[in-house]
């Protein structure tokens, strides 16, 4: 496999966790008005002004990729303006940047989830379903070091990082948020388990005895993928089509093809209000 240069960018969302927890922030009120008006990977983090997505475009540039596709909503004049402003940064330079906004079927209020996302960035940019992408949410920031791993040729089709639980700075009860993996003795995905229960999640620690867990950053060929995002059902509670789920009927399918990387290291995650101050101090 040839070194994967694409990298996909989840920045369709609502943020509506984040603007829930707005009020109760200790924010000043300037970065509030911001927060509730833009998509949250657009808020201002660093002293300089930059917000998340300057930070994990600047991480992939660095990682080898050549082209960033942002998914986002219909509406995303945000991110238009984002580019306005920093796309004269060096790095910005050697990338192509694309939009691919998610659009809302008749009768819906809101977009269809995320294995609808990459679906529809694959039907606006079908050389995608030629070539092996990269796709990650818009509101983590991944390194440069997890983004290298998934952008190396390899021998397997699909691949996705395995984040150790011990090397997240989360608490439990947010770790009880996230889907944690069951991963077999040569490394390949066998099952991704969706906010496993208390008294099961013991049951898969990987051979090292770390629990895996998934942070939604894949790698797919995507002639392979597609075909499972189009049959891809609604969550019965969610109302979504969501990427994972994808991701486990064609595991089933073809099972041996999703290698999982291993990786020890925090991922800095903008879920509420309160981590803009987390990344505040960090940038």
């Amino acid at each position: 496999m040839e070194k994967n240069k694409s990298l996909l960018i989840m920045a369709g969302g609502g943020s509506s966790r984040m603007k829930r927890s707005l009020d109760k922030s200790q924010l000043g009120t300037d970065v509030k008005d911001k927060a509730q008006k833009l998509h949250k990977s657009l808020i201002p983090l660093s002293s300089g002004g930059q917000p998340l997505l300057y930070y994990l475009i600047k991480n992939a540039h660095a990682a080898g990729y050549k082209r960033i596709y942002l998914i986002t909503s219909e509406e995303n004049q945000g991110f238009k303006e984002f580019l306005n402003q920093w796309g004269q940064e060096v790095f910005f330079s050697t990338l192509h940047i694309y939009f691919a906004p998610q659009k809302v079927p008749s009768g819906r209020e809101k977009p269809l989830g995320t294995a609808d996302a990459v679906l529809q960035a694959l039907e606006q940019y079908p050389e995608l379903k030629t070539t092996t992408f990269t796709v990650c949410n818009g509101d983590n920031l991944y390194s440069t070091h997890v983004l290298s791993l998934l952008s190396a040729p390899r021998s397997a089709p699909h691949a996705l990082i395995s984040y150790a639980r011990s090397g997240l700075q989360f608490s439990d009860e947010r770790i009880s948020k996230f889907a944690v993996m069951h991963i077999d003795t040569s490394g390949f995905l066998k099952e991704i388990i969706e906010k496993p229960k208390p008294d099961v999640v013991e049951n898969y620690r990987d051979a090292s005895g770390e629990l895996r867990v998934s942070m939604n950053i894949f790698s797919f060929e995507g002639g392979r993928l597609y075909p499972f995002l189009v049959k891809c059902p609604l969550h019965p509670q969610r109302d979504e089509k969501e990427l994972p789920e994808a991701l486990r009927l064609m595991n089933q399918e073809a099972p041996k093809e999703t290698v999982c990387l291993p990786v020890k290291e925090h991922l800095p995650d903008l879920t509420s209000a309160e981590d803009i101050l987390i990344f505040s101090k960090q940038l």
